[in-house]
């Protein structure tokens, strides 16, 4: 249960953030596509199930929650602390004439780019004030966590932790891909994950990983086949947290060899320099400087915020010169390809941005695992 001195904080930021870009009301947007349903959690309580929901907030008023009709018998109307909840065939037509009757002369949307549906969009938009995206603005004034969030954050992480080491009881060579990921799924599940899962895989034969991400399936895999599996979660409380280990139970090739030996070290210098005031692209360059100088290159965007969605600004690449802050959590997840692209090592862990240094928030070492291995006290 969300405090109301959380909430307070929540809202109090949001709408410094609105005041700052001359905004009078903001739309927050979400989907039940995996990753992008957190900011209504975020500014109303309400956890989607299904379909697509809108946040309505003013910088004078109390919130709306805004659902599509067809929803009403989906999702827990009693979870949200926005009690004010409205029903409407497009949502997006109520919110145009809710606001024109307001005489609001400026909109900011989160969820501009990905999150809105079309037919909300096109609603909107035939609106008489002005439309300004708002993605970048609500995730900084949410990135910073209180210490009530991390200990949301810290309970995702206890649970993918647990789910990699049964992984790791369970697999044999002879499994399909699927199969070595489902103990996992199901330790996921059992902690509150629900549908707030994207575990994806990196694998290839002869120990090497192949560059491109897919879904497990029915592919056997054998002894010498390299699995990089993307464990992407959240516990109950729905705050995202990313985690990966390379898992092979016989041995690497000489390129995947030479990308295990220096991947430490470039970790560590990206943890280092996860700290207040550090510029986000300083992370990227610690990391990517390692790797370069050993003839390897990045493939994979390398890092990103994260919280109640799964992906969040500042995004941590070359070109992002935003000031990191204290208690922003960074998934960190630089992916190591060849000259040519084809072969690649990959790793993700979340950290938490400290006074002088970043905080790795698993405990689980970054080595080769072979299956079998028991986690700490068995």
């Amino acid at each position: 249960m969300v405090s109301t001195t959380e909430i307070e904080r929540r809202m109090q930021a949001i709408r410094a953030a609105m005041e700052v870009e001359g905004l009078e009301a903001l739309v927050v947007c979400g989907t039940e596509y995996t990753g992008f349903e957190g900011a209504v959690r975020y500014v109303s309580g309400f956890e989607i199930v299904h379909r697509h929901v809108c946040v309505l907030m003013e910088l004078d008023r109390d919130p709306h929650i805004i659902f599509p009709a067809e929803a009403r018998w989906i999702g827990d109307k009693k979870k949200p602390w926005v009690r004010d909840h409205i029903w409407a065939d497009v949502p997006g037509n109520w919110i145009r004439q809710y606001l024109e009757n307001r005489g609001i002369k400026r909109l900011g949307v989160y969820g501009l780019d990905y999150v809105m549906t079309v037919k909300d969009f096109q609603a909107i938009s035939e609106g008489s004030f002005q439309i300004t995206p708002f993605d970048l603005q609500f995730d900084l004034a949410r990135a910073v966590k209180s210490e009530e969030e991390l200990v949301g954050v810290r309970n995702s992480m206890k649970v993918i932790e647990k789910g990699f080491w049964k992984l790791l009881e369970k697999y044999e060579p002879g499994m399909t891909e699927a199969e070595v990921m489902a103990p996992a799924v199901e330790c996921f599940f059992a902690g509150g994950a629900g549908p707030r899962m994207m575990n994806i895989v990196l694998s290839g034969t002869d120990g090497q990983a192949e560059a491109h991400f897919k879904v497990p399936g029915g592919r056997v895999v054998n002894a010498d086949d390299l699995l990089l599996y993307s464990l992407e979660v959240t516990a109950e409380e729905g705050y995202w947290v990313e985690f990966s280990r390379p898992v092979i139970r016989g041995e690497l090739s000489e390129v995947s060899n030479a990308m295990k030996e220096i991947y430490p070290e470039a970790m560590e210098a990206a943890r280092s320099v996860m700290r207040e005031g550090e510029i986000a692209s300083t992370v990227h360059r610690a990391g990517a400087e390692v790797l370069a100088k050993h003839g390897f290159e990045l493939g994979h965007l390398t890092g990103h915020s994260i919280g109640m969605t799964m992906l969040e600004h500042p995004a941590i690449g070359s070109s992002v010169d935003i000031e990191l802050k204290e208690n922003m959590v960074i998934s960190y997840h630089p992916q190591v390809v060849d000259q040519e692209g084809t072969v690649c090592l990959y790793t993700q862990d979340t950290f938490r941005v400290g006074q002088k240094e970043g905080e790795n928030l698993t405990k689980i070492p970054w080595q080769l695992y072979r299956g079998g291995e028991l986690p700490p006290n068995g």
